[in-house]
């Protein structure tokens, strides 16, 4: 059987360690001269921990901006503005974006590093899937190097940034190759501090990710790979860092989770848990990585038949089973996502969560999409309805 083509898409560079965000200013000195940051949280700024990256940048030679702080999923509006006081620092060709934070702070400065050199100052509505005037990013988005805090989005490696608005309501993606940060540097000390809900919800978000970027349909050998160790070191490590969230080790192992993740579905695309998520983030303001983690049990049992065997694979390698009957394999994963889910406090029916039955068609509309698309089977709007139903 021949090999089917494909391409693989990461970033040009990945630095992995404890403690290694002291090398930010020399990773940065190699991107430009200027850099405009994101921060992520207040907390993270009173840390004291941005205050120190900036004099590392000093030190380097590189002049700070302070871009802005989000510690909400990033609106149209936050990019519109943020984009707007860019340009009026007057862009110069050596300027570059340093997002410091979770999924929110990295998409947020994705989406201005890709906009503020466009020609046509246009909304950034006017660029997502699906929702704007169609329009392409003419010129190369502004390098950025990405520092995630939070182990879990891997948005750090994708090559979109998710943007949303409530009137009306969405979530989309604007999306280019050429989006993904041209340096990573994950430094998994930066999570410590990280509250147990938020490392719960991430490092499911994470898990959602390795398990349906394995099983969809647009899978790929090289980030298949990476989601089988990545889940390898996912399953025992998310728990640990919940409890105890000075964790080294899990901590570690959480953050290159995250990663792999990240790259996986920069690569592959997801499934059903995160088109649902999606919607879920826009009709009822769930946070994007909750929403993946209340989703994940039933995406499982939705495609368990179609699945069985890939489900099997990622369950031998990442739980070390011996167990040779895939469908036994694949249950004892479920079973283990189940338990898992229940101890780290995840609602099971989503009216816990707010959402009422007369949501469920704008749930079910809110759900299409790339991740959608990309579930290994297809799922229609009824059996999708009946899904949603039977977790009220």
């Amino acid at each position: 059987m021949f090999a089917a083509p494909f391409d693989f898409f990461a970033p040009q560079r990945i630095v992995f360690g404890w403690g290694r965000r002291s090398e930010v200013g020399t990773l940065a000195a190699g991107l430009g001269r200027r850099a405009f940051i994101v921060v992520g949280s207040r907390t993270l700024e009173r840390s004291g921990k941005v205050a120190a990256l900036e004099q590392r940048l000093a030190q380097a030679g590189v002049a700070v901006v302070r871009l802005g702080t989000i510690s909400r999923e990033p609106l149209v509006a936050d990019v519109d503005e943020a984009v707007a006081r860019l340009r009026e620092n007057g862009p110069q060709s050596d300027d570059l974006l340093l997002a410091v934070g979770g999924g929110s702070a990295i998409d947020l400065a994705k989406a201005v590093a890709a906009l503020a050199p466009q020609p046509e100052p246009a909304s950034v509505r006017d660029y997502l899937e699906g929702v704007g005037r169609g329009l392409k990013l003419a010129a190369a988005p502004l390098p950025l190097l990405a520092m995630p805090t939070t182990g879990g989005t891997g948005t750090e490696a994708t090559k979109n940034a998710v943007i949303s608005s409530q009137d009306p309501p969405f979530k989309k993606s604007l999306r280019d190759d050429r989006m993904i940060p041209r340096i990573v540097l994950v430094d998994p000390e930066l999570s410590i501090g990280v509250s147990p809900a938020t490392t719960a919800w991430t490092g499911l978000d994470a898990i959602t990710q390795l398990i349906e970027a394995y099983i969809t349909r647009n899978a790929r050998p090289i980030p298949q790979s990476l989601c089988l160790e990545g889940l390898r070191l996912a399953l025992p490590a998310v728990e640990r860092a919940v409890n105890d969230g000075a964790d080294r080790e899990a901590r570690e192992a959480m953050a290159q989770a995250a990663l792999f993740s990240g790259i996986a579905l920069a690569n592959s695309g997801l499934g059903l848990a995160h088109g649902v998520a999606a919607a879920l983030g826009v009709q009822a303001n769930v946070p994007h990585g909750l929403a993946c983690a209340v989703m994940l049990p039933s995406a499982l049992k939705a495609n368990r038949e179609t699945s069985q065997a890939g489900l099997a694979r990622l369950a031998r390698y990442a739980m070390n089973l011996t167990e040779s009957d895939d469908a036994a394999a694949a249950q004892r994963l479920l079973d283990h996502v189940n338990a898992l889910c229940r101890r780290l406090n995840v609602p099971a029916r989503l009216s816990e969560l707010g959402v009422h039955r007369e949501q469920l068609p704008a749930l079910v509309q809110g759900s299409h999409g790339n991740s959608l698309n990309g579930n290994p089977r297809t799922i229609d709007d009824a059996e999708l309805h009946a899904i949603l139903e039977a977790m009220l």
